[in-house]
């Protein structure tokens, strides 16, 4: 059996309908910080359940949020960070790394291990595009789709 999840980052207070309508058909979120606020983490919780870290721009009531966080999804292991500076130097258990940040979607494969980052899907930063990943996790097998979202 298969995971799906939604692949989000940089969501700064904002929760655009293409997200939450993705969202709303994956059985987990996985969020690489700056919520925000909690409100943003609350109506995702309500989606599904959230693994989420503490980003840069999130406050004192983030606390509770990991800034380094490791997990499992099949037989994939994930660690998953808001500023890729955070990733700690030995990977040797981490099969793909999840980070934010940048507001800019990245994906490459580096020495074998996925390093993603789904850019943002919350305010528009400078002239950037909004986007998130829909992430399948089967197995050892990632597959990613990015989900561009229309900026008007």
């Amino acid at each position: 059996m298969a995971i799906r999840a939604a692949v989000l980052s940089d969501t700064h207070g904002v929760l655009r309908p293409e997200v939450l309508t993705a969202a709303a058909g994956c059985d987990l979120i996985l969020h690489a910080g700056d919520f925000d606020n909690p409100w943003i983490l609350s109506e995702m919780q309500d989606i599904a359940p959230v693994y989420g870290v503490r980003g840069n721009n999130d406050g004192e009531w983030a606390g509770q949020l990991p800034g380094v966080l490791r997990f499992r999804l099949e037989d994939c292991r994930f660690l998953m960070v808001h500023n890729k500076w955070d990733v700690p130097r030995d990977l040797t258990e981490v099969d793909a790394v999840i980070f934010g940040h940048t507001h800019q979607y990245r994906e490459e494969m580096l020495d074998g291990r996925l390093w993603l980052n789904p850019g943002s899907c919350g305010r528009r930063r400078f002239d950037l595009g909004l986007s998130f990943v829909i992430m399948t996790v089967k197995g050892k097998e990632i597959r990613t789709e990015k989900v561009t979202i229309p900026v008007t």
